[in-house]
Parts: C-alpha cells; structure tokens; sequence
C-alpha cells in the first residue's frame, strides 16, 4: 500500500486556504471564531445536524458531504460544539475540493482518484484555521511535540481535540502517531504521519504502556507495538508518551527522535540481519547470522558444515577480488575472473 506523504495534504491544505481567501477574503478568520455558525449562511450549503451512527461516510470524522444543489454538510449532532466545528469545516473541505478546478485537478492526478489526499487535506486544512501557526509555534517547540506540550496547545485554543491531533502531527519529528483514546482504550481519533494510519473504533487498551495511562491518570510513557485489525497485527515498535486531556488519553508515538528524551534512537531495523547464500558443495539456499569465511566470504553451510574453500573442480578461486566462481567465469587458464577482467 502507498501510504500518503504528509507533504502532499500539507500543499493541497495550503491550496484549499489561498482559494478560500481568493474567493472569500477574510473568511478563514470568521470560520476560525465559529464555523458551524458561518457555514450555516455560506451559500449553496445546507448543513445538518444527525445522530452520530448515521453520519459516517468513510471520513476520519463523524460527518460526511454529498455534493448537490444545495450541497449538504452532515455533522453529528452528540458531538462537543469544538468537535463540531472541526467537523463542519472537515466536510466543507471536501466542498472546496469538489467544486474548484485547480483543487480538483490535484486530486485527479493522484493514482486513487485523490480519496486519500483528499480526505488528509481536510483534515489539515479544519486545523489550520482552528490552529494557526502563530499559536501552534508557541507550545510546540522545534523538537516535536510531547503529549502535555500537546494538550497545552489544546487548552489556549478553542479548538477540538482532533484538530489538536492534526496539528499536533504535522509537527512529529519522525514517522508516528498522535492518537486520541477514550478512556475503555478505543481509538477515537488518530491523525499519522509517514505510517499506516490505525483504524478509528480499534480497541488499543491491551498495549501495556496504554493501558497503564489508562488506568491511571493518563500519564505513562515507554516503548510500545500498536494494534492493527483489532490485535490481530502489530505495528512496528515505537516510543510512546501519553497525558490526559479533558477525559481522553492523547498519546504521542514515534519510530525515533521522541521530543521527550534526550537519547531516542530508531528501533527500526536496528538488529543483525543473516546473510544469504548457497552452499558450493550440497547446493542448499540458506542464511547465516555466522561469520563469513575471510578466504571464501562464505559462512559454513548448516547442512553440510563446510564453507566453499573446500570447493569442487568446477570452481576457482579469482586472484584479483578473491571470490570464488565457477570455472565459466574465467577465461581459459585466466587467474581473473571476467568481472575484473
């Protein structure tokens, strides 16, 4: 699967605005102070509250558009009026992207029709107008963030927590996660950045380092596998840091770099690998973690426990990078091989 580069909803977030602004001046600032309120008189809108069990249509928000005459922009109705907003303005993201040319194209020319950039510039363009720079710069250092610089940055604003999230994550120092948990360890909101994005309803409160935030006062912090597929599958280890916010649980996780410690290194890939080879005498395929044979650079074979320095007639060993081929590799009587030669 070709998971969706941050920089892509990053410049299509950035479009959505300057078309808004073109076409709207000083509409980003009004919908930032309410934008359910300015949304219910933007022409050619018909914004609806309904149950939250019906207002899903596949977006990472409780919510959905339906383009029409008028178009028609559902938002649950059970939802906090914070949680509201960034879901009115998710929704209306998908207005200006179904509606204006130039954003349009964008979205056309990626290899799934847009439907995941699309869905991702929503989202980052509802928390650019909830969270401008300017406010996000004060609480969110150059290191990345920590999950109580995190939840600070949600108590200045007035903005939801998933805003907070999406935000939150365009800040992560290395590929990860900026999850929002309810308190029985569901994921009510994730927002990723450079890995596969967890399934929003997926049950996380088996992961130790969550489950201890969970049980407790929402703070914990260690290394941690999340759940893909209810448990089933188990994503790569990452560094974890939760706190409490307002009754969630905001976690942090990153494969590196973690903003909380002063020594983070990747814990991608960092054990030894074996080596691959066949055996020059049983010819058996096999790997090997032991050390490779200085003469031959071939470790001794499992099967038959012998490297290729007891090599058969067939093969000869080359003069000049001293590996050993077989004798069609070499020309004549050539102590070189055709590669050096």
């Amino acid at each position: 699967m070709n998971y969706l580069r941050r920089a892509a909803a990053r410049a299509q977030a950035t479009a959505m605005l300057t078309v808004l602004e073109r076409e709207h001046p000083g509409a980003a600032q009004q919908l930032g102070r309410s934008a359910l309120d300015e949304l219910r008189q933007w022409p050619g809108l018909d914004v609806r509250d309904v149950p939250d069990d019906r207002s899903g249509n596949g977006c990472s928000v409780s919510g959905a558009y339906f383009a029409g005459t008028p178009a028609v922009l559902a938002v649950a109705s059970s939802a906090s009026l914070a949680r509201r907003d960034f879901t009115g303005l998710h929704e209306f993201g998908h207005h200006l992207q179904q509606t204006m040319v130039e954003l349009m194209d964008v979205l056309l020319a990626e290899h799934d029709g847009g439907t995941a950039l699309e869905d991702a510039a929503c989202d980052a363009f509802a928390a650019d107008i909830l969270l401008p720079d300017t406010l996000v710069d004060r609480h969110i250092t150059a290191a990345g963030p920590t999950a109580d610089a995190a939840v600070e940055l949600w108590r200045a604003s007035n903005a939801s927590r998933m805003a907070t999230c999406v935000k939150t994550s365009e800040r992560l120092p290395a590929p990860g996660h900026i999850l929002l948990l309810d308190r029985d360890g569901t994921l009510a909101f994730g927002a990723s950045h450079g890995l596969p994005p967890l399934r929003r309803g997926s049950d996380q409160s088996h992961i130790p380092v969550l489950r201890t935030a969970l049980s407790g006062q929402g703070h914990a912090e260690g290394r941690g596998r999340l759940a893909y597929r209810d448990g089933a599958i188990a994503g790569e280890e990452l560094y974890l840091q939760t706190a409490d916010v307002g009754g969630y649980v905001l976690a942090v996780a990153v494969t590196d770099l973690a903003p909380w410690k002063t020594f983070a290194p990747s814990v991608r890939y960092n054990g030894p690998e074996p080596t691959e080879y066949t055996c020059a005498h049983c010819g058996e395929d096999y790997t090997s973690y032991a050390r490779a044979c200085a003469r031959c650079e071939s470790a001794p074979c499992p099967d038959c426990g012998r490297c290729g320095c007891d090599r058969k007639v067939s093969e000869r060993q080359c003069t000049s990078c001293f590996v050993v081929h077989p004798t069609a590799m070499f020309d004549g009587a050539s102590s070189h091989c055709r590669d050096c030669d």
